[in-house]
């Protein structure tokens, strides 16, 4: 058997771990998937921007370079999806961005009366699909099995709202395939891309997704609170209209007029002034992604989480994450009745898991971050821990 240390030193992408903070207390850092490290890059890029951007040329910025930054960091984020420039941009949270293209969706499908939303999807998603569905008078369908929609979607379905990787199990969705069976019951695609972005290719235009949603403080670390982004495929940026108009998404930007009038590009799904220092973060995250490429990086996961499930069927645990890797994102999941408290200890002793309610520790391995040796060394204190729980 390969050991992690030979894992190591055969990965081709090993080198970018020396271009993150990594911390000297820690021996496995399980939780990039909620929050991605630091990249040295990023440090030193904001350092830059506090010195130098804001604080020598104040709001001389904005024209010199702030202003574009909502596009031009969106279409850098949208070229790692397959998202041909124009389309992404850098807005507000995932829940804000949400809420928008849900309201986008209604108006783009006018007389229809259904949300169709997973059931044990990211409850911001299940939360702001009925808050939305209340608000605009619609239904919502709950779906279970969200690997075939055949039997759900119809003449009645509006949107629907579908999260590329599971939160919980890492389950990878085929998102080809169950947009076109949407696409085939007229309704409109509208993906959660959140866990996904930045851990494996996605291929936004080329299967025909309609919107998409997603943060950049996983995969992407970009840090805490980064802001979100949302996609507009082209057809439909023309008729799109987004409910919480403001000037930024206003067509003269700085004309100030009596009459609001929308942007006709995709600033028109912004609101208010953009966080200038959140996107710098974005930007120097996408681009180190867009060095390593999307393509090494999935190979990295893959061999990440099949190391990391092995571990665990070596070591006894049990799992819900999908043995098969064409069906997984970026996450394994080990499922144990005493989670919380599992979860609790490793972290005293210097293992970062993930816990989520009631019996799921998540274990987030970022490729870019991650090596095989880190795994290696905190599924055996995870382990341990287990072992003296019982």
């Amino acid at each position: 058997m390969t050991t992690a240390a030979e894992l190591d030193a055969a990965d081709p992408l090993a080198s970018f771990r020396d271009r993150f903070v990594i911390e000297d207390d820690l021996i496995a850092y399980f939780d990039g998937n909620s929050l991605g490290r630091l990249p040295l890059a990023t440090r030193d890029r904001l350092e830059s921007f506090v010195r130098e951007e804001w604080g020598r040329d104040l709001i001389r910025g904005w024209a010199d370079r702030w202003v574009d930054l909502p596009t031009v960091v969106g279409d850098e984020v949208g070229a790692l999806m397959g998202a041909a420039a124009g389309q992404t941009i850098m807005a507000d949270s995932t829940s804000v961005s949400l809420y928008k293209l849900l309201h986008t969706a209604i108006d783009l499908r006018p007389g229809r009366s259904e949300i169709v939303v997973e059931r044990a999807g990211f409850p911001t998603d299940r939360y702001l699909v009925e808050a939305v569905a209340k608000a605009r008078g619609l239904d919502v369908t709950f779906v279970d099995d969200p690997t075939d929609l055949t039997q759900i979607v119809s003449e009645r379905t509006v949107v629907v709202v579908l999260n590329h990787v599971d939160y919980r199990s890492g389950l990878l969705l085929d998102v080809a395939t169950l947009t076109n069976q949407i696409h085939a019951a007229g309704a409109l695609a509208l993906w959660d891309v959140c866990h996904s972005v930045g851990a494996l290719p996605i291929d936004l235009d080329g299967a025909g997704i309609d919107l998409a949603v997603g943060c950049t403080y996983k995969y992407l670390n970009a840090g805490p609170g980064a802001p979100a982004f949302l996609y507009v495929a082209e057809q439909h940026l023309a008729a799109a209209r987004q409910p919480i108009e403001g000037w930024w998404s206003a067509a003269n930007l700085f004309a100030m007029g009596e009459q609001y009038e929308a942007a006709p590009s995709m600033r028109k799904m912004l609101s208010g002034t953009p966080p200038v220092g959140g996107m710098i973060a974005v930007q120097e995250g996408a681009r180190l992604t867009a060095e390593a490429g999307t393509e090494a990086i999935r190979t990295k996961s893959v061999a990440l989480t099949s190391f990391a499930l092995g571990l665990i069927e070596a070591h006894g645990l049990d799992t819900v994450t999908p043995r098969d890797a064409a069906r997984r994102g970026g996450h394994v999941t080990i499922r144990h009745p005493q989670a919380r408290q599992v979860t609790a200890a490793a972290t005293a002793r210097g293992v970062l898991p993930d816990f989520r309610e009631p019996d799921l520790i998540r274990l987030g391995l970022s490729p870019l971050s991650t090596s095989f040796v880190e795994v290696e060394a905190g599924v055996a204190v995870l382990a341990d821990v287990i072992s003296s729980i019982g």
